[in-house]
Formats: C-alpha cells, sequence, structure tokens
C-alpha cells in the first residue's frame, strides 16, 4: 500500500469513528506497523489535517473536514456497492480486503449504499417484483404495500417500512418494519405477489430501525427458505 494510499485510509477510518482509535487498532486495520502510523499521522497533522490525539490516548478526526467527493449517480454507486461485497466469493483475502477499503471510500460520497447488504454469494433474478423501484423506496424512506406468500403459500396484505436490502444465494430479500406484526420482518422479494409505493413516508425514522436491526439482528443467520 502507497504512503498515499494509507494518508488516506487513516483519515477514513478516522472520520467514520465514534470513539478515539488507537495507533494499534489503526495498524491491525491496515496492515502496518504501530510505527507507520504514528508517523503517517505525525505527517498528516503537518500538512494541517485536523487528526487530534496522542500515543496511547487514541486519535479522532475534527468533525467537518471533508475529502473530494466522487461523482457517481445513485445507480452508479448502488452497482458498485453490490459487486464489492460479492467479492467475498472469490475467496481471494488481499481483494477482500481492498474491496474493503474501497467501500469505506465509496460511503463517504454515497451514504445511503449502507442501506445494501450482500453474502458472501450471489443470487439470480427470482423476484416477482421491480427490485429498482424497492430500492428507490428505501433510499426514499416510502411506505410500500405488498401481498405476500408465506412459506405455506398464505398470502397477506402488509404495510411495510423498507430498510435494507440483502442479496443471498438464493434470494434477495427486504428488512423491513411491519406495521401488521409492529416489528422489523425480513421478506423474500420471490414471494411478494404485489408491491406499490403509498403516499405516506417514515422520513426520519429509518436510520434508528437500521440501528436497532443493525444491533439485534444483522449478523444472525437467516434462512430464506423459512421466510
Amino acid at each position: 500500500m502507497s504512503k498515499s494510499t494509507r494518508f488516506f485510509e487513516v483519515i477514513q477510518l478516522l472520520r467514520s469513528a465514534t470513539k478515539p482509535i488507537l495507533a494499534r487498532e489503526i495498524a491491525a486495520a491496515l496492515e502496518v506497523s504501530v510505527r507507520t502510523v504514528y508517523r503517517d499521522i505525525a505527517s498528516l497533522q503537518a500538512m494541517q489535517t485536523p487528526i487530534l490525539g496522542e500515543p496511547g490516548v487514541g486519535y479522532v478526526m475534527r468533525k467537518g473536514y471533508d475529502l473530494p467527493p466522487i461523482n457517481l449517480d445513485v445507480d452508479e454507486a448502488e452497482a458498485i456497492a453490490v459487486g464489492l461485497s460479492l467479492i467475498a466469493r472469490t475467496g481471494d483475502a488481499g481483494l477482500w480486503r481492498a474491496a474493503g477499503r474501497a467501500a469505506r471510500k465509496l460511503q463517504e460520497a454515497a451514504p445511503g449504499t449502507r442501506k445494501l447488504v450482500t453474502s458472501s454469494w450471489g443470487v439470480g433474478n427470482t423476484a416477482c417484483v421491480d427490485i429498482s423501484q424497492i430500492r428507490l423506496a428505501i433510499r426514499r424512506e416510502s411506505k410500500l404495500n405488498i401481498r405476500y406468500r408465506d412459506a405455506e403459500g398464505r398470502e397477506t396484505a402488509r404495510i411495510v417500512w423498507p430498510l435494507v436490502m440483502i442479496y443471498y444465494v438464493d434470494n434477495a430479500m427486504i428488512v423491513a418494519w411491519c406495521e401488521k406484526r409492529q416489528d422489523l420482518r425480513h421478506f423474500r422479494l420471490d414471494r411478494m405477489a404485489h408491491c406499490a409505493f403509498l403516499s405516506e413516508d417514515f422520513k426520519g425514522q429509518g436510520d434508528a430501525l437500521i440501528a436497532q436491526w443493525e444491533q439485534t439482528q444483522k449478523h444472525d443467520t437467516v434462512s430464506t427458505k423459512d421466510l
């Protein structure tokens, strides 16, 4: 990794952190020595980069520090985010680490890509609904009216708040708040018989629900066969 790339990565790690980061934590993330991190931070501080902290205490980035944006439209950013996640299927650990670095850069330019989550394997297009419209609803925080069939073929009408799209090996699904169940639920796209936008939205409430899902369910294995 070149020095300029390391500088960028250090800045990205500090900007995304919610608490001070120790030099050894940065070193582990970038796979360099702690001494290299100390040198890089000293160089960045000498270039007037607003990094605060000291060895043994940790480092933080002063709020409001911006990097040049990447000029991508929404669909381009989402396509890159999904593609980077699918690199895990190659089994190339080095490439996967590089994809992680690229993903952090992309999230600075297009924060909405956080709402697209991909498993280690791909998925065929088996959905009965327009996936691009669901992604649009996620971005706009628009409520959806869906007709959904469960594993036994029973169909119910639901009003859902779409939060996150997940691409699995055998299907794609959304994480959504279900008004009928008053809880977070996973819905397979190929079991949606109908999906339509509603005039109502849930603007300003999506981030809190996503945080709740990330804390309680994101890392659990979800079997699409049972949904």
